[in-house]
């Protein structure tokens, strides 16, 4: 199959997207806007950049209907600051029903019974039920369009990091206590749990 990216609809685009670059990781990020109303949305388009300085990003699409901003977006473009809480399978459902399009108005935290914690750095609050959180301050902001199927990349720098205690032994996460989801395509979620394997990366003959 042969398809001219070029000439796709944004939409069958994004299929293509989902459909390849899997299984992705899930950013949960919490914001508050001017009022200080919490927002709290996944987006799945999320990797980090480099350690030093300590930066990760995240990619919120513009709306498909009008291709508005996503809350999140303005949020952090008013107040510079965000919270990425890494999504375990333990608090997957409410991640999932966060990703509703609420008026700005709403809560998402709230509204599907996640709990918020204040963090140590920045306003923006964090959420409890996970089990790892990035607290970020805007470090970029890039826009790619303005029309439905747009979107930006927003760089945060981690300022402060907060995991669990049962989670963190010798300067390292345990990936099976935290039991973390990445986002397949549709509607499909996976556990990487479920097959794991090691791969020693062999020294390059010289």
């Amino acid at each position: 199959m042969e398809i001219n990216s070029e000439t796709l609809e944004w939409r069958d685009a994004y299929k293509l997207l989902i459909g390849s670059i899997l299984p992705r990781p899930i950013a949960f990020v919490s914001t508050i806007d001017e009022k200080g109303t919490g927002n709290a949305a996944p987006f799945s388009f999320f990797t980090a950049i480099c350690a030093n300085p300590m930066l990760v990003c995240f990619s919120p699409m513009r709306r498909g209907s009008d291709g508005a901003k996503k809350d999140t977006l303005v949020n952090i473009e008013t107040t510079g600051q965000f919270v990425i809480n890494i999504v375990s399978e333990e608090m997957a459902v409410q991640m999932n029903d966060c990703g509703i399009e609420y008026a700005p108005e709403i809560d998402e935290m709230e509204r599907v019974g996640l709990t918020k914690e204040p963090s140590i750095k920045i306003k923006a609050p964090r959420i409890r039920e996970s089990l790892v959180h990035l607290e970020c301050e805007l470090y970029q902001v890039l826009h790619f369009g303005e029309k439905p199927g747009a979107g930006s990349l927003v760089i945060g720098k981690v300022i402060q990091v907060h995991i669990k205690d049962e989670l963190f032994n010798n300067g390292r996460i345990d990936t099976a206590k935290l039991h973390p989801i990445g986002r397949m395509a549709g509607n499909t979620f996976t556990d990487p749990l479920a097959r794991m394997f090691d791969m020693v990366r062999r020294m390059e003959e010289r």
